[in-house]
């Protein structure tokens, strides 16, 4: 069965879906059956697997709404073992149509929970906001993934989110926990970078992740060619946080594995 781990921030441009797509192509490396779900209407996950989003038939949109098969939405990546559900811009106007429904919080768990035994891992790429549908995300998940950037507002608005992760732990979903805190965006040049990391690690402690995502070039350049880093350049920086993230969280989750 399934760890769904949705990456969530409410603040734009601290690397959230440059982690959904990277995090997800490390684990389906590291031989791992992984399922990685575009939940933002920006569908940049599904850009940055090469896909077409003219020719996207079916996306996460349809399986809301229109409560098509989630199996129907699946689309293969270029990783062995990595799948994809596809995003829409329609999703912007999901949140309007979901809002007079019975159980609009647990519309995207209901499809979820049908996938959840074909897979290791299931990622969640969630949209910069704290609307319906990220709402939706974090109550089918089991953890959330939190992005923090390395620089000045790093801690800005995660009140916010701490704040809606506790009111969905005691309305919506008891078994959300947090995965961890991720530095991401970090330059060791720069005296803001380590107050950064120094600040959330004391703020934070063991919820933070070890590895730590540095600024690469080949990171930001790799959605560009429809690829994760790790095809795009394997012996890069961003190829080897990633990995060494995917690693660390493969031996955060063993312990759960095994119980079961």
């Amino acid at each position: 069965m399934a760890k769904i781990i949705a990456i969530a921030n409410q603040k734009g441009g601290v690397g959230k879906t440059t982690t959904a797509i990277n995090l997800a192509a490390s684990l389906a490396v590291l031989e791992n059956k992984v399922l990685l779900i575009d939940a933002d209407p920006q569908a940049n996950s599904t850009s940055g697997f090469g896909f077409d989003l003219k020719n996207v038939k079916t996306s996460i949109y349809e399986c809301l709404i229109d409560k098509a098969s989630p199996k129907e939405a699946i689309l293969s990546t270029e990783i062995k073992g990595l799948d994809l559900i596809p995003s829409h811009i329609d999703l912007v106007g999901a949140e309007i149509e979901m809002v007079k429904l019975p159980n609009r919080e647990q519309m995207l768990k209901h499809t979820v929970d049908k996938l959840r035994d074909n897979y290791d891992f299931i990622i969640i790429d969630c949209s910069p906001s704290l609307g319906l549908i990220t709402v939706n995300s974090l109550t089918a998940a089991d953890s959330v993934m939190i992005p923090v950037q390395c620089e000045y507002f790093a801690l800005e608005g995660l009140g916010k989110l701490l704040n809606t992760i506790k009111l969905i732990q005691s309305r919506l979903n008891t078994r959300l926990s947090i995965e961890g805190f991720l530095l991401t965006m970090y330059d060791a040049r720069l005296r803001l970078a380590n107050q950064v990391v120094e600040e959330v690690r004391k703020h934070f402690q063991d919820m933070v992740f070890q590895t730590i995502i540095q600024r690469n070039v080949k990171l930001g350049e790799s959605p560009s060619y429809g690829k994760p880093v790790i095809l795009y350049d394997a012996g890069s920086i961003g190829a080897a946080n990633y990995l060494n993230l995917a690693k660390e969280v493969i031996q955060r989750n063993a312990p759960l594995k095994e119980a079961k």
